[in-house]
């Protein structure tokens, strides 16, 4: 991450054209060189923070948890005190407005896809552990709590396959399948949280 300001704000402009050029070529025909014009900065500027255009998705990657993890803790503080049904549901709510709003969101959320023929890794182990730490203490637990993590990697998978199947032919998201994810999470978070 670079210190001084100028380059800072040069790797934002970098990552902003990342997902912009994202949405409309797809991962596949992601380049380095349409990133660069796109972001207005010479060639080397983007070679100097990423090796290839996998890094640099990377990156984009991570910043967007950064932001959703941002947004979802904004999101509770402005909602007050709330029930883990209501914390739950904002955290869905989130994510889906960022799915169908944030440039690149829609085709890289918090991870880059997995070449062809290797399964995907995913980054979902790390938002549950990120969502962890944010709502345990709201949740009245421990965030080293290795039962709550354990429950919430399972929210995470569930709803992470869910809401693929909610994007997959709707690109706002099918509201019922979105609605039947907001359900079963919450029908298994209350054996815990109940």
């Amino acid at each position: 991450m670079p210190v001084q300001r100028r380059s800072a704000d040069r790797l934002a402009r970098i990552l902003d054209a990342c997902a912009e050029v994202l949405d409309e070529t797809g991962y596949e025909d992601l380049s380095t060189r349409d990133v660069a014009v796109r972001a207005g900065v010479p060639i080397g500027s983007v070679y100097r923070f990423f090796s290839n255009k996998r890094a640099m998705a990377d990156a984009l990657a991570h910043r967007n948890l950064d932001v959703y993890i941002a947004r979802v803790a904004d999101a509770l503080d402005a909602a007050g005190t709330v029930d883990w049904r209501r914390a739950m549901d904002i955290v869905l709510d989130v994510y889906v407005g960022m799915k169908t709003d944030m440039p690149g969101f829609a085709l890289l959320d918090f991870s880059v896809p997995a070449p062809a023929g290797r399964p995907p890794g995913g980054a979902n182990p790390l938002v549950a552990e990120r969502l962890c730490t944010l709502l345990a203490e709201p949740l009245g637990r421990s965030a080293d709590d290795d039962d709550l993590m354990r429950v919430f990697v399972v929210c995470v998978e569930a709803s992470d396959a869910l809401l693929q199947l909610a994007f997959r032919n709707e690109p706002s998201g099918d509201p019922e399948i979105i609605a039947e994810t907001k359900e079963l999470l919450r029908a298994y978070l209350a054996r815990v949280l109940d």
